[in-house]
């Protein structure tokens, strides 16, 4: 078995090779959206008790 017949899966290389593709890129979408909900949500958090500590 060469590497191109191993790209080309018998004919089903594009379906395949799309599908793992699409996978890393949500997974990897998915790391970065939560890896900055929750840099804001920290960010948001301390500005608030920064405001309650003021206000007292």
């Amino acid at each position: 078995m060469s590497f191109s017949e191993f790209l080309y899966m018998g004919g089903y290389g594009f379906y395949v090779w799309s599908s793992w593709g699409l996978f890393f890129l949500v997974v990897f979408g998915n790391l970065i959206y939560t890896q900055s909900f929750y840099r804001r949500t920290l960010r948001e958090t301390r500005n608030f008790l920064k405001r309650s500590r003021n206000k007292s």
